[in-house]
């Protein structure tokens, strides 16, 4: 009886981490474990090290990798986990020094939940263009300081924190004859990658941000 009682109790339990990684797949894009395994290799750091910059105990980030959690309860470490990845994913992170990438994890560690306001944003995401950064603004300007990625980020971490990727999609299909452009914002910023959000942001305002300055004495 022990030896089936011990067989039921693994199968529990390998059934909640399938329905966990399956929740994080649906959430987040891909299982946890799956987007944080590589960032360690490329920052070569421990899951010790790598949950305290998310603000996360090393505990809970390893059930969070294992599927044994589900979901991330804080915005703000979504966020910062984000902004790591696209640290590990700039063109020039191979070229960065040791200490350049120590600073900026200690940057990241010290951004806020994803808000509008209050957010501590980082300089080293502003584009130059003709003595101007974008997305820095003029002084007094709203969104001072935010990079592209960075205000990628931000709709990403707000339209994942009350929506499932799969809750996004259903709305957009609601809406894709009448509003397409509309369903693919759903669509880009509620299930695609950060590289996409990105790119989609540049694409669709930078452009726009771009050309008023471009004609301003």
């Amino acid at each position: 009886m022990r030896i089936v009682k011990g067989v039921d109790e693994v199968s529990v339990a390998e059934d909640t981490v399938a329905r966990n990684r399956a929740l994080q797949a649906e959430w987040y894009g891909e299982p946890l474990g799956d987007r944080v395994r590589p960032l360690l290799g490329r920052l070569g750091m421990s899951q010790s090290g790598l949950a305290g910059v998310l603000g996360l105990s090393a505990p809970m980030l390893s059930q969070l990798m294992s599927g044994q959690r589900a979901k991330i309860s804080n915005p703000a470490v979504l966020h910062r986990l984000m902004a790591v990845e696209e640290l590990v994913a700039d063109p020039g992170f191979d070229t960065l020094a040791a200490a350049g990438i120590k600073a900026r994890l200690e940057e990241i560690k010290a951004e806020s939940a994803a808000t509008t306001s209050g957010m501590r944003m980082a300089t080293s995401e502003r584009v130059p263009t003709g003595g101007h950064a974008v997305g820095a603004g003029r002084p007094g300007e709203a969104g001072e300081g935010r990079g592209p990625a960075e205000s990628a980020r931000l709709v990403q971490a707000l339209l994942r924190e009350v929506a499932s990727a799969a809750e996004i999609e259903a709305a957009a299909g609601l809406i894709a004859d009448r509003f397409p452009d509309l369903a693919e914002v759903l669509r880009v910023y509620g299930a695609g990658r950060t590289s996409e959000a990105e790119a989609h942001f540049v694409r669709t305002v930078l452009k726009e941000t771009l050309r008023d300055r471009t004609v301003m004495p």
